[in-house]
């Protein structure tokens, strides 16, 4: 279950690696220069790769509040900030962030699914903050990443049934950010409702993405296709208990943004965040404390 972690470890040691090969071999530079040019390229790869997302976002809108420049400029540069402490100092380093689960008796435990590309080190804050409110917390890493997401679902089933065994529960709470919200409603058309009360989702892309026809690889890429035979067969087994969406009007991985819309679900709009960034703002804990409401 450490794939996604240890993968992203090795790949930025050596990103790391070439950027000072380079710098000491190809611009004779010294040590010292080295060392701030692969930080250099390490953060100048990322700020490239989210001004993408936010272009591509621009280029597949649909309609939001308005933004000022100041908020557009803010929000634009927490993302950033989100995609540098996931991708580099969380997952990679997943183990000093996500100890395993504190599973104690509990009347409906909260199991939190990652999005595509992650693992469970995503939710590092988030259950930290819904612990401290008294919530019984789990978490689930889904391997291989880019599988298609149907061969995901049976991770999810065997968590909740360990959830639900080390906890005494007779059900359990889903919370899905992106790509695992669709997973979690994968699960329920496949296995149904017994043993999940709710389910809530975070920036999924419930009728796709179209960053996801240029910007992902693997099956499970090509299943987030907006209008993907996938989706369809998904959205023709309606979700059967209560569902809520918590989505941002101005994501840049999931667009059209009204993408994360869906039918059945409640919604829930919070504006001026971008996709990663939903994970760490205290607006996002605030609206699960308020949907959870005491642990009893």
């Amino acid at each position: 279950k450490a794939m996604v972690p240890v993968t992203l470890f090795i790949w930025l040691l050596i990103e790391i690696a070439s950027y000072m090969a380079l710098s000491r071999y190809w611009f004779n530079a010294s040590w010292d220069v080295a060392v701030l040019g692969a930080l250099g390229g390490v953060l100048g790869l990322r700020m490239g790769i989210v001004a993408i997302t936010w272009a591509f976002a621009y280029a597949h809108p649909s309609p939001a509040p308005k933004l000022s420049t100041g908020q557009t400029i803010w929000m634009m540069l927490s993302e950033y900030l989100a995609f540098i402490l996931t991708f580099i100092l969380v997952i990679p380093f997943e183990r000093l962030w996500m100890p395993a689960d504190r599973l104690r008796p509990s009347k409906q435990p909260i199991i939190l699914i990652h999005g595509y590309g992650c693992s469970r080190g995503v939710w590092w804050k988030i259950r930290r903050d819904l612990e401290a409110a008294g919530h019984t917390v789990a978490s689930v890493s889904l391997v291989p990443p880019y599988a298609s997401i149907g061969k995901l679902v049976p991770q999810l089933g065997q968590r909740i049934d360990q959830v639900c065994k080390a906890t005494g529960a007779q059900q359990v709470i889903l919370v899905g950010h992106s790509m695992g919200g669709l997973v979690s409603r994968s699960y329920l058309a496949r296995h149904g409702i017994a043993q999940v009360a709710k389910l809530i989702t975070i920036a999924t892309p419930h009728q796709g993405s179209e960053l996801s026809r240029v910007g992902f690889v693997g099956q499970s890429a090509h299943e987030m296709e907006p209008g993907s035979m996938w989706l369809r067969d998904l959205a023709s087994e309606p979700v059967k208990i209560p569902v809520i969406s918590i989505r941002t009007p101005h994501d840049n991985f999931v667009m059209p943004q009204d993408n994360q819309r869906l039918l059945e679900a409640e919604d829930l709009e919070l504006a001026g965040i971008g996709h990663l960034a939903l994970l760490y703002a205290r607006r996002t804990v605030d609206i699960l404390l308020g949907i959870l409401g005491n642990p009893k």
